[in-house]
């Protein structure tokens, strides 16, 4: 793969959304996706559109041996299918399988991202007071521009997500936004 030269790209994070629904706290976290679905469905859409990059960066669920499209197989044929099928990949979709909380923790999004020329990521997806503030933390140290709309991400407790919205835009210039006002562009040259 070619490194993108010129302007910086923009990329398009899915945070943990292929997901069974049937681990702790599920009960807590799906009314809250079931709010962002439909959301993500239309970044993603959007995405794809313009051209930019939509990476999936997914919990394996203690599946090593999995291929992400085993991931999705079961995640479909769990009762909340309904919450997978509007944000499925589609063949040009990227995938990074994690372990922990940050989507760069221990993969090769670092090199993927630095790869396709990317210099900003809007991350979407679950859990805002979880992973998405791990990873735009992360992010941060690896100076890249973060953008998290507020009405794209899903969390357990609302009121740790709100404090973990406001810890990314103070503590590392996260611009937080809503879907609306997030703007794809092929080259991103702001």
């Amino acid at each position: 793969m070619e490194r993108q030269e010129g302007p910086r790209r923009t990329a398009l994070i899915v945070v943990d959304m292929i997901n069974t629904y049937d681990h702790q706290d599920a009960e807590l976290l799906v009314p809250s996706v079931e709010r962002v679905v439909p959301v993500v469905a239309e970044l993603i859409a959007r995405a794809r559109e313009a051209d930019v990059p939509v990476i999936y960066a997914n919990d394996n669920f203690g599946r090593w041996r999995s291929h992400h499209g085993e991931l999705v197989e079961a995640a479909l044929a769990r009762p909340r299918a309904d919450l997978i099928e509007p944000i499925r990949p589609d063949e040009e979709s990227l995938f990074v399988m994690k372990a922990r909380h940050s989507v760069f923790y221990e993969t090769p999004l670092a090199y993927l991202l630095w790869s396709l020329g990317v210099g900003h990521v809007v991350l979407a997806g679950q859990v805002t007071e979880q992973c998405i503030l791990y990873s735009a933390l992360d992010a941060h140290i690896r100076h890249l521009e973060v953008t998290v709309p507020r009405d794209a991400v899903a969390s357990i407790h609302p009121h740790l997500a709100s404090a973990a919205l406001e810890m990314m835009e103070r503590n590392m210039g996260a611009r937080i936004v809503t879907t609306k006002e997030t703007g794809f562009t092929r080259a991103d040259d702001r």
